[in-house]
């Protein structure tokens, strides 16, 4: 279906741009029409950046902020031109999820060949030192090679973690690990577990009926809108299988188009039964609650669906690969981020 949304983004920020989005629901959920689901930071690269990234071996450098920095020295491997144009999921400064890995979008397509160097150039630093990788996505709506994607090879970041992006020469980005919430749905038991730092609570749920089942695995929340129009003749339901109204409370989680929103038919079958067309579904009452906890980057996982595992670059799937399966997919390997 598309759906409409109402509230505007900033640009270049988590959560920017448009008045009205339009997205599509396909048989597995609500849809983001064709997008990347790859923020872009906006602006020309962050001018201050050229220091840190060519840090000298004594002594350190100065990062963006004039802080003291401990960056390694630049790699000896000269620096890829298609570093210029890349583009990064979150924005200077942002503040979230522990699901939500970097992302590095390209103009083009990266050759085998030059991936190595890319990834050397890419420099991630953070205050917990944690051991991390990057590894090459296939984006949804991209080619092959125009999507590099970073995790650790923990479970989740750290809470609380600050990391610092180095873009090759052309600019460096700082970004903070909120608190933890991972919320997971049981599509067998109709109920979503939500651990927020430990504590949790269970709230009821509708999950896609039989032959439009929710995708299975770890999704990351990639936006949030108060509101939100579908329309399911857009892509061609059945007559007698249709909806064409707002619905509410939508956090969106793949770009194929899976979200947890309100849904009318949730206020009955939330906890007993699965009804709605791909979508987890929540009862008016709970919706805008659940809503108002989560921030881009928390973590919706899903059990019990007949349906596949979200692919890794359907949204933010990365983390329904093992840690060797990420790495299979990097070309300098992990690395320690300290």
């Amino acid at each position: 279906m598309h759906s409409n949304r109402s509230a505007g983004r900033t640009a270049g920020r988590l959560g920017a741009a448009v008045a009205a989005c339009v997205a599509l629901l396909s048989a597995v959920g609500c849809s983001a029409n064709e997008g990347t689901g790859v923020r872009v930071a906006g602006g020309a690269p962050d001018a201050q950046a050229s220091a840190a990234v060519a840090a000298k071996a004594k002594g350190g450098s100065k990062d963006g902020r004039g802080n003291a920095s401990n960056a390694r020295p630049a790699p000896s491997m000269p620096e890829p031109a298609v570093l210029a144009q890349a583009r990064v999921n979150l924005a200077d400064g942002d503040t979230v999820g522990v699901g939500m890995p970097i992302s590095v979008t390209f103009s083009r397509p990266v050759p085998a060949a030059e991936r190595k160097a890319v990834e050397s150039w890419l420099r991630v630093q953070t205050s917990s030192g944690t051991t991390g990788a990057w590894s090459w996505v296939k984006d949804r709506n991209l080619e092959e090679g125009q999507r590099v994607d970073f995790r650790p090879g923990t479970t989740y970041w750290q809470p609380g973690t600050r990391i610092t992006l180095h873009r090759g020469s052309g600019g460096v980005s700082h970004f903070t690990i909120g608190r933890s919430l991972v919320a997971t749905v049981d599509t067998k038991t109709d109920m979503m577990t939500v651990d927020t730092g430990g504590k949790t609570n269970r709230i009821p749920i509708t999950a896609g009926k039989p032959g439009l089942d929710t995708w299975k695995g770890a999704m990351v929340v990639m936006d949030k809108q108060p509101k939100v129009f579908m329309d399911s003749r857009t892509v061609g339901m059945a007559p007698n299988d249709t909806y064409h109204d707002y619905y509410y409370w939508a956090l969106h989680l793949t770009t194929s188009g899976t979200y947890v929103h309100q849904n009318p038919h949730a206020d009955t079958a939330a906890g007993h039964s699965n009804v709605t067309h791909g979508c987890v579904g929540l009862a008016t009452s709970t919706a805008e609650g659940f809503y108002d906890q989560v921030m881009v980057g928390d973590v919706i996982k899903v059990t019990g669906s007949d349906k596949g595992t979200v692919a890794p670059g359907n949204g933010y799937g990365d983390w329904n690969l093992t840690w060797k399966q990420w790495l299979d997919h990097s070309a300098a390997g992990a690395t320690t981020t300290a």
